[in-house]
Protein backbone atom coordinates (compact mmCIF):
# COMPACT_ATOMS: atom_id res chain seq x y z
CA UNK A 1 0.00 0.00 0.00
CA UNK A 2 2.90 2.06 0.81
CA UNK A 3 4.47 1.17 -2.12
CA UNK A 4 1.72 2.12 -4.05
CA UNK A 5 0.61 5.51 -2.21
CA UNK A 6 4.55 6.66 -3.69
CA UNK A 7 4.09 5.88 -7.03
CA UNK A 8 0.88 7.63 -7.42
CA UNK A 9 2.29 10.80 -5.10
CA UNK A 10 5.48 10.53 -8.43
CA UNK A 11 2.98 10.30 -10.63
CA UNK A 12 1.45 13.13 -9.52
CA UNK A 13 4.45 15.22 -9.58
CA UNK A 14 5.12 14.24 -12.77
CA UNK A 15 1.90 15.24 -14.35
CA UNK A 16 2.13 18.49 -12.40
CA UNK A 17 5.78 19.44 -13.62
CA UNK A 18 4.76 18.23 -17.07
CA UNK A 19 1.65 20.78 -16.94
CA UNK A 20 3.75 23.54 -15.70
CA UNK A 21 6.21 22.86 -19.43
CA UNK A 22 3.47 22.77 -21.52
CA UNK A 23 1.88 25.52 -20.13
CA UNK A 24 5.05 27.82 -20.20
CA UNK A 25 5.08 25.83 -23.85
CA UNK A 26 2.29 26.92 -24.98
CA UNK A 27 2.99 30.34 -23.59
CA UNK A 28 6.23 30.97 -25.33
CA UNK A 29 4.43 29.63 -28.62
CA UNK A 30 1.72 31.90 -28.39
CA UNK A 31 4.27 34.37 -27.64
CA UNK A 32 6.20 33.75 -30.69
CA UNK A 33 3.22 33.91 -33.06
CA UNK A 34 2.98 37.72 -32.75
CA UNK A 35 7.17 37.82 -33.13
CA UNK A 36 7.32 39.38 -29.71
CA UNK A 37 9.59 37.03 -27.78
CA UNK A 38 12.06 35.77 -30.59
CA UNK A 39 14.93 38.04 -29.62
CA UNK A 40 18.30 37.85 -30.26
CA UNK A 41 20.97 37.04 -26.99
CA UNK A 42 21.44 40.61 -26.45
CA UNK A 43 17.77 40.98 -26.10
CA UNK A 44 16.80 42.86 -29.56
CA UNK A 45 13.89 41.93 -32.01
CA UNK A 46 15.30 38.89 -33.87
CA UNK A 47 14.85 39.49 -37.87
CA UNK A 48 17.95 37.25 -38.81
CA UNK A 49 17.06 34.16 -41.50
CA UNK A 50 16.90 34.06 -45.46
CA UNK A 51 13.69 35.74 -46.33
CA UNK A 52 11.86 35.95 -49.69
CA UNK A 53 8.93 36.83 -51.21
CA UNK A 54 6.56 33.76 -52.56
CA UNK A 55 4.26 36.30 -54.59
CA UNK A 56 4.32 38.20 -57.33
CA UNK A 57 2.54 41.38 -56.65
CA UNK A 58 3.41 44.29 -59.07
CA UNK A 59 4.88 47.74 -57.31
CA UNK A 60 1.65 49.65 -58.40
CA UNK A 61 -2.07 49.01 -59.14
CA UNK A 62 -2.54 48.31 -62.56
CA UNK A 63 -5.10 50.50 -64.07
CA UNK A 64 -7.63 47.90 -64.59
CA UNK A 65 -8.01 47.18 -60.75
CA UNK A 66 -8.74 50.61 -60.25
CA UNK A 67 -9.94 51.40 -56.48
CA UNK A 68 -9.56 48.10 -55.38
CA UNK A 69 -7.49 46.52 -53.59
CA UNK A 70 -7.58 42.49 -53.37
CA UNK A 71 -8.10 40.16 -56.23
CA UNK A 72 -10.63 37.36 -55.89
CA UNK A 73 -9.75 33.93 -55.84
CA UNK A 74 -10.97 33.31 -59.14
CA UNK A 75 -9.15 35.75 -60.51
CA UNK A 76 -5.77 34.99 -58.79
CA UNK A 77 -6.33 31.43 -60.14
CA UNK A 78 -7.06 32.72 -63.92
CA UNK A 79 -3.98 34.70 -63.94
CA UNK A 80 -1.83 32.37 -62.51
CA UNK A 81 -2.86 29.99 -65.86
CA UNK A 82 -2.04 33.05 -68.33
CA UNK A 83 1.24 33.78 -66.31
CA UNK A 84 2.25 30.14 -66.56
CA UNK A 85 1.53 29.76 -70.17
CA UNK A 86 4.18 32.54 -71.07
CA UNK A 87 6.88 30.36 -72.86
CA UNK A 88 10.04 30.42 -70.74
CA UNK A 89 11.88 32.03 -73.81
CA UNK A 90 9.30 34.37 -74.97
CA UNK A 91 8.83 34.60 -78.46
CA UNK A 92 9.72 37.82 -80.27
CA UNK A 93 8.53 40.31 -83.34
CA UNK A 94 9.36 40.33 -85.98
CA UNK A 95 10.27 36.77 -85.88
CA UNK A 96 13.13 34.07 -85.68
CA UNK A 97 16.76 35.11 -87.27
CA UNK A 98 16.07 38.94 -87.10
CA UNK A 99 18.21 41.27 -84.65
CA UNK A 100 14.87 41.36 -82.64
CA UNK A 101 15.41 37.14 -82.11
CA UNK A 102 18.89 37.57 -81.19
CA UNK A 103 18.49 40.63 -78.45
CA UNK A 104 15.61 39.34 -77.21
CA UNK A 105 16.99 35.85 -76.43
CA UNK A 106 19.45 37.03 -73.94
CA UNK A 107 17.49 36.93 -70.60
CA UNK A 108 15.02 33.98 -71.64
CA UNK A 109 17.22 30.96 -69.34
CA UNK A 110 16.26 33.98 -66.05
CA UNK A 111 12.77 33.77 -66.20
CA UNK A 112 10.56 32.43 -63.32
CA UNK A 113 7.08 33.04 -62.55
CA UNK A 114 6.14 33.31 -58.89
CA UNK A 115 1.96 32.64 -57.99
CA UNK A 116 -0.15 35.87 -57.72
CA UNK A 117 -0.12 37.57 -54.90
CA UNK A 118 -3.90 38.68 -53.62
CA UNK A 119 -2.88 42.34 -53.48
CA UNK A 120 -3.49 44.36 -56.83
CA UNK A 121 -0.13 46.44 -55.46
CA UNK A 122 2.41 46.69 -53.14
CA UNK A 123 1.76 50.62 -53.08
CA UNK A 124 -1.00 51.29 -50.16
CA UNK A 125 -0.34 55.03 -49.68
CA UNK A 126 -1.86 57.02 -51.43
CA UNK A 127 -4.45 54.30 -51.49
CA UNK A 128 -5.25 54.46 -54.84
CA UNK A 129 -1.94 51.96 -55.27
CA UNK A 130 0.08 54.35 -57.98
CA UNK A 131 3.20 56.34 -57.63
CA UNK A 132 2.56 59.83 -57.15
CA UNK A 133 2.68 61.70 -60.15
CA UNK A 134 5.98 63.35 -61.35
CA UNK A 135 7.17 67.13 -60.28
CA UNK A 136 7.54 69.41 -63.61
CA UNK A 137 11.17 69.05 -62.92
CA UNK A 138 11.27 65.47 -62.98
CA UNK A 139 9.20 65.21 -66.07
CA UNK A 140 11.60 67.57 -67.86
CA UNK A 141 14.51 65.12 -66.89
CA UNK A 142 12.80 62.40 -68.04
CA UNK A 143 12.22 64.06 -71.93
CA UNK A 144 15.08 65.00 -71.97
CA UNK A 145 16.64 61.25 -71.18
CA UNK A 146 14.01 59.92 -73.65
CA UNK A 147 14.70 62.79 -76.98
CA UNK A 148 18.54 61.74 -76.24
CA UNK A 149 17.84 57.95 -76.29
CA UNK A 150 15.43 57.88 -79.56
CA UNK A 151 17.68 60.48 -81.16
CA UNK A 152 20.18 57.75 -81.35
CA UNK A 153 17.41 55.34 -82.26
CA UNK A 154 16.24 56.98 -85.37
CA UNK A 155 17.77 55.52 -87.91
CA UNK A 156 17.76 51.56 -86.97
CA UNK A 157 14.99 49.52 -88.23
CA UNK A 158 13.04 49.57 -84.94
CA UNK A 159 11.98 52.87 -85.98
CA UNK A 160 11.61 52.38 -89.59
CA UNK A 161 8.98 49.30 -88.89
CA UNK A 162 7.60 51.99 -85.73
CA UNK A 163 8.38 49.52 -83.09
CA UNK A 164 7.35 50.21 -79.32
CA UNK A 165 11.68 51.21 -78.64
CA UNK A 166 10.91 53.73 -81.03
CA UNK A 167 7.57 55.16 -80.23
CA UNK A 168 7.10 58.70 -80.06
CA UNK A 169 9.99 59.12 -82.73
CA UNK A 170 10.62 58.96 -86.61
CA UNK A 171 12.36 57.23 -88.62
CA UNK A 172 15.21 59.22 -89.95
CA UNK A 173 19.08 60.02 -90.61
CA UNK A 174 21.79 58.92 -88.37
CA UNK A 175 21.57 62.19 -85.85
CA UNK A 176 24.04 64.40 -85.06
CA UNK A 177 23.60 63.66 -81.39
CA UNK A 178 25.41 60.39 -81.36
CA UNK A 179 28.46 62.42 -80.66
CA UNK A 180 26.85 64.58 -77.73
CA UNK A 181 27.24 63.39 -73.98
CA UNK A 182 24.06 62.36 -72.74
CA UNK A 183 21.83 65.27 -70.48
CA UNK A 184 22.65 63.03 -67.44
CA UNK A 185 24.55 59.80 -66.51
CA UNK A 186 22.67 57.01 -68.10
CA UNK A 187 21.08 54.22 -65.95
CA UNK A 188 19.68 52.61 -69.41
CA UNK A 189 21.06 51.50 -72.65
CA UNK A 190 21.77 54.09 -75.84
CA UNK A 191 21.73 52.95 -79.32
CA UNK A 192 25.54 53.36 -78.81
CA UNK A 193 28.36 51.37 -77.07
CA UNK A 194 31.50 53.90 -77.45
CA UNK A 195 32.32 52.53 -73.90
CA UNK A 196 30.79 50.48 -70.49
CA UNK A 197 28.79 53.84 -69.82
CA UNK A 198 26.78 53.80 -72.74
CA UNK A 199 25.37 50.42 -71.57
CA UNK A 200 22.44 49.96 -68.92
CA UNK A 201 23.60 48.81 -65.33
CA UNK A 202 22.01 46.16 -65.92
CA UNK A 203 24.59 44.86 -68.47
CA UNK A 204 27.23 46.34 -66.42
CA UNK A 205 26.40 44.01 -63.05
CA UNK A 206 25.56 47.20 -61.52
CA UNK A 207 21.66 47.11 -61.41
CA UNK A 208 21.13 46.34 -57.77
CA UNK A 209 19.11 49.06 -55.97
CA UNK A 210 17.67 50.29 -52.84
CA UNK A 211 14.60 49.84 -52.02
CA UNK A 212 14.32 46.18 -53.01
CA UNK A 213 11.84 43.46 -53.51
CA UNK A 214 12.93 41.13 -55.61
CA UNK A 215 15.29 38.32 -55.07
CA UNK A 216 16.09 36.61 -51.67
CA UNK A 217 17.87 38.64 -48.64
CA UNK A 218 20.15 37.18 -45.39
CA UNK A 219 19.88 39.43 -42.83
CA UNK A 220 22.46 38.49 -39.67
CA UNK A 221 22.56 40.84 -36.39
CA UNK A 222 25.08 41.66 -34.17
CA UNK A 223 25.06 44.62 -31.41
CA UNK A 224 24.72 47.74 -33.05
CA UNK A 225 24.33 46.36 -36.40
CA UNK A 226 22.27 44.46 -39.09
CA UNK A 227 23.80 42.80 -42.14
CA UNK A 228 21.58 42.27 -44.54
CA UNK A 229 22.85 40.72 -48.34
CA UNK A 230 20.33 40.97 -51.35
CA UNK A 231 20.86 37.89 -53.53
CA UNK A 232 19.60 39.44 -56.54
CA UNK A 233 19.09 39.46 -60.22
CA UNK A 234 21.63 37.22 -62.15
CA UNK A 235 24.76 37.01 -59.97
CA UNK A 236 24.39 40.92 -58.74
CA UNK A 237 24.16 40.43 -55.37
CA UNK A 238 25.31 43.13 -52.52
CA UNK A 239 25.86 43.48 -49.33
CA UNK A 240 24.64 46.46 -46.68
CA UNK A 241 25.28 46.88 -42.98
CA UNK A 242 23.29 49.40 -41.29
CA UNK A 243 24.73 50.56 -38.24
CA UNK A 244 21.96 51.21 -35.47
CA UNK A 245 23.09 54.36 -33.90
CA UNK A 246 22.08 57.66 -32.92
CA UNK A 247 24.77 59.03 -35.03
CA UNK A 248 23.76 61.45 -37.65
CA UNK A 249 24.22 60.61 -41.34
CA UNK A 250 27.43 61.11 -43.33
CA UNK A 251 28.05 64.96 -44.72
CA UNK A 252 25.57 65.84 -47.22
CA UNK A 253 28.65 65.46 -50.16
CA UNK A 254 29.29 62.13 -49.49
CA UNK A 255 27.30 59.85 -52.15
CA UNK A 256 26.95 56.10 -52.02
CA UNK A 257 25.11 53.84 -54.54
CA UNK A 258 23.16 52.73 -51.87
CA UNK A 259 22.76 55.66 -49.51
CA UNK A 260 23.89 56.12 -45.76
CA UNK A 261 21.64 54.10 -43.70
CA UNK A 262 21.06 54.72 -40.36
CA UNK A 263 18.82 52.79 -37.73
CA UNK A 264 16.77 52.51 -34.37
CA UNK A 265 14.73 50.25 -32.50
CA UNK A 266 11.22 51.44 -31.99
CA UNK A 267 9.77 48.61 -30.20
CA UNK A 268 10.13 45.52 -32.13
CA UNK A 269 10.35 47.30 -35.72
CA UNK A 270 13.85 48.51 -37.02
CA UNK A 271 13.65 51.91 -37.96
CA UNK A 272 16.17 52.57 -40.75
CA UNK A 273 16.55 56.31 -42.37
CA UNK A 274 18.47 56.18 -46.02
CA UNK A 275 19.92 59.54 -47.29
CA UNK A 276 22.95 60.58 -49.22
CA UNK A 277 22.17 58.35 -52.50
CA UNK A 278 24.32 58.77 -55.11
CA UNK A 279 23.04 60.70 -59.02
CA UNK A 280 24.50 57.65 -60.93
CA UNK A 281 21.78 55.63 -59.08
CA UNK A 282 17.84 55.76 -60.03
CA UNK A 283 14.79 54.59 -58.44
CA UNK A 284 11.68 55.34 -60.31
CA UNK A 285 13.35 58.56 -61.71
CA UNK A 286 14.36 59.70 -58.25
CA UNK A 287 18.26 60.13 -57.67
CA UNK A 288 20.63 61.77 -55.37
CA UNK A 289 17.58 63.35 -53.85
CA UNK A 290 16.07 60.11 -52.62
CA UNK A 291 15.15 59.65 -49.01
CA UNK A 292 13.65 56.03 -47.88
CA UNK A 293 12.20 55.62 -44.33
CA UNK A 294 12.09 51.49 -43.96
CA UNK A 295 10.61 49.62 -41.46
CA UNK A 296 11.65 46.22 -40.75
CA UNK A 297 9.09 44.25 -38.33
CA UNK A 298 8.88 40.39 -37.11
CA UNK A 299 5.14 39.74 -37.28
CA UNK A 300 6.18 35.77 -36.26
CA UNK A 301 8.40 32.88 -36.42
CA UNK A 302 7.90 32.14 -40.14
CA UNK A 303 6.90 36.16 -41.74
CA UNK A 304 8.86 39.45 -41.87
CA UNK A 305 7.18 42.85 -43.15
CA UNK A 306 9.17 45.71 -44.79
CA UNK A 307 7.12 48.75 -45.27
CA UNK A 308 9.13 51.70 -47.04
CA UNK A 309 8.26 55.64 -47.23
CA UNK A 310 9.87 56.96 -49.91
CA UNK A 311 10.18 60.70 -50.43
CA UNK A 312 12.01 63.10 -53.21
CA UNK A 313 10.23 66.44 -53.07
CA UNK A 314 12.63 66.88 -56.77
CA UNK A 315 10.58 63.24 -58.50
CA UNK A 316 7.16 63.13 -56.76
CA UNK A 317 4.62 65.25 -55.77
CA UNK A 318 4.40 63.34 -52.18
CA UNK A 319 5.93 60.34 -50.71
CA UNK A 320 4.42 57.16 -51.12
CA UNK A 321 4.20 53.70 -48.92
CA UNK A 322 4.55 50.37 -50.21
CA UNK A 323 4.95 47.54 -48.42
CA UNK A 324 5.62 43.10 -48.62
CA UNK A 325 5.50 39.98 -46.27
CA UNK A 326 8.35 38.34 -46.52
CA UNK A 327 8.30 34.16 -45.80
CA UNK A 328 11.45 32.58 -43.68
CA UNK A 329 13.07 30.02 -45.80
CA UNK A 330 15.23 26.71 -44.74
CA UNK A 331 18.47 27.71 -44.64
CA UNK A 332 19.80 24.10 -45.67
CA UNK A 333 17.26 24.30 -48.45
CA UNK A 334 18.72 27.52 -49.77
CA UNK A 335 21.64 28.67 -50.37
CA UNK A 336 23.32 32.07 -51.04
CA UNK A 337 25.64 33.05 -53.05
CA UNK A 338 28.16 36.10 -52.03
CA UNK A 339 30.41 36.27 -54.71
CA UNK A 340 29.52 38.65 -57.50
CA UNK A 341 28.93 36.22 -60.12
CA UNK A 342 27.83 38.41 -62.72
CA UNK A 343 31.11 40.51 -62.68
CA UNK A 344 33.16 37.01 -63.44
CA UNK A 345 31.06 36.08 -65.95
CA UNK A 346 30.27 38.99 -68.07
CA UNK A 347 31.18 38.06 -71.34
CA UNK A 348 27.91 40.31 -72.71
CA UNK A 349 29.69 43.30 -72.10
CA UNK A 350 32.99 42.18 -73.97
CA UNK A 351 31.24 41.15 -76.68
CA UNK A 352 29.00 44.18 -77.54
CA UNK A 353 32.29 46.50 -77.10
CA UNK A 354 34.35 44.40 -79.09
CA UNK A 355 31.24 43.89 -81.64
CA UNK A 356 30.84 47.87 -81.84
CA UNK A 357 34.61 48.51 -82.48
CA UNK A 358 34.13 46.11 -85.46
CA UNK A 359 31.10 47.70 -86.83
CA UNK A 360 33.23 50.98 -86.98
CA UNK A 361 35.69 49.62 -88.69
CA UNK A 362 34.42 48.23 -91.35
CA UNK A 363 32.15 51.24 -91.78
CA UNK A 364 35.44 53.25 -91.77
CA UNK A 365 36.61 50.74 -94.63
CA UNK A 366 33.43 50.88 -96.44
CA UNK A 367 32.82 47.35 -95.94
CA UNK A 368 29.85 47.87 -93.22
CA UNK A 369 26.63 49.67 -92.55
CA UNK A 370 26.72 53.01 -90.69
CA UNK A 371 26.76 52.27 -86.76
CA UNK A 372 24.20 54.13 -85.84
CA UNK A 373 21.84 51.77 -88.10
CA UNK A 374 22.52 48.76 -85.78
CA UNK A 375 20.26 48.68 -83.27
CA UNK A 376 22.49 47.96 -79.60
CA UNK A 377 19.78 49.70 -77.64
CA UNK A 378 16.26 47.45 -77.38
CA UNK A 379 16.44 44.23 -75.98
CA UNK A 380 13.92 42.08 -73.93
CA UNK A 381 10.74 42.77 -73.60
CA UNK A 382 10.86 45.84 -76.05
CA UNK A 383 10.91 42.96 -78.34
CA UNK A 384 8.48 40.31 -76.97
CA UNK A 385 5.02 39.89 -78.37
CA UNK A 386 2.21 41.20 -76.22
CA UNK A 387 0.87 38.11 -75.43
CA UNK A 388 4.10 36.91 -73.81
CA UNK A 389 4.36 39.83 -71.53
CA UNK A 390 3.84 38.79 -67.81
CA UNK A 391 0.83 41.11 -67.02
CA UNK A 392 2.05 41.68 -63.44
CA UNK A 393 5.20 42.90 -64.69
CA UNK A 394 6.67 46.24 -63.62
CA UNK A 395 6.17 47.71 -66.81
CA UNK A 396 2.58 46.52 -66.80
CA UNK A 397 0.83 48.55 -64.96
Amino acid sequence: MRYRNLVLGALAVIAVVSLAFLGTRASQVAAAADGTSLRTSWGEPDLQGIWNDRYQTPLQRPKKYAGRELLTEEEVAALDGQRAAIPQRPRVRPGKGSEADVAGAYNGVFVSVRPTGRRTSLIFDPPDGRIPPLTPEAQKRRTAIREYQLALLQATQQCKNKERSCTGWNYGPPSPRRDELPPFYMVANINRANGPEDRSLGERCMSAQLPDVTGFRRIVQSKGAVSIFYDVGQGQGWQRTIPVTSAPHLPSHVRQWWGDSRGRWEGNTLVVDVTNFSAKTEYQGSRESLHLVERWTRLDADTLEYSVTVEDPTTWTKPWTFKHQLARQNEQANRIYYEPRCHEGNYGIIGVLAGNRAVDKAFAEGKGPHPATVDVFSAGPAFFAEEDLDPLAAGAC
